[in-house]
């Protein structure tokens, strides 16, 4: 994955400076998702980034904490900006139509960027790594459920969803992607798009008026 150095250099750094930062947060996310987080170390992240030194790390973040709040921070404006794009032209007031969209394109993410979905995973599977950033559990849970459960909540004040409760059926959307994502995972061949409809389907007829 690319991270966008114009991203890192309105940080205020040098051009240097921020290729080096967004050479290192790419790196970081591709050792994520290959080796896991816990078997992410600075070593390895020297090596998939090409760095003369571990210090270059601690130089742009300081500590591990200061690189995966950057890491979780990238992963989150990446999906967040392909979700918003996506959905260019919707109706915001077409709750339905916007859920649909949600699922399919939280699906379709998994296919175009494979190791932004799986450095979720693995964050959120090690949030209370105390040497990690202390908001990690937070952040991953709102980028998971936080903008999904207030869209359902403000549908079903309009009427446009039936009596469900927002936090379940937010949760179950989350859990349904995340076992599309595994199921992709497991075998890349899988139609993502007819699972993205069928999974939007589903849902459609469980928040219906």
């Amino acid at each position: 994955m690319q991270v966008s150095i114009d991203t890192q250099a309105e940080l205020g750094l040098s051009v240097t400076e921020a290729t080096t930062r967004a050479q290192i947060i790419g790196a970081t996310i591709a050792t994520i998702a290959d080796h896991g987080y816990a078997r992410t170390t600075f070593a390895r992240i020297k090596e998939r980034a090409g760095l003369s030194s571990t210090r270059l790390i601690s130089y742009h973040f300081t500590n591990k904490a200061g690189l995966m709040q950057a890491v979780l921070s990238t992963v989150s404006e990446t999906k967040s900006e392909y979700l918003r794009r996506r959905s260019e032209g919707l109706d915001p007031a077409d709750r339905p139509g916007n859920l649909r969209a949600y699922i399919e394109t939280s699906v379709a993410f998994l296919r175009d960027y494979p190791h932004c979905e799986r450095v979720l995973v693995e964050m959120a599977a090690h949030a209370d790594d105390r040497d990690g950033w202390a908001m990690t559990g937070v952040m991953v849970g709102q980028l998971r459920t936080g903008a999904l459960r207030r869209q359902l909540e403000q549908g079903r004040e309009e009427g446009a969803f039936g009596d469900i409760s927002p936090d379940i059926a937010a949760l179950s959307i989350a859990q349904a992607i995340d076992g599309v994502a595994a199921a992709y995972a497991a075998d890349p061949a899988i139609d993502l798009d007819r699972y993205g409809r069928e999974l939007a389907d589903l849902f459609a007829r469980a928040t219906a008026r």
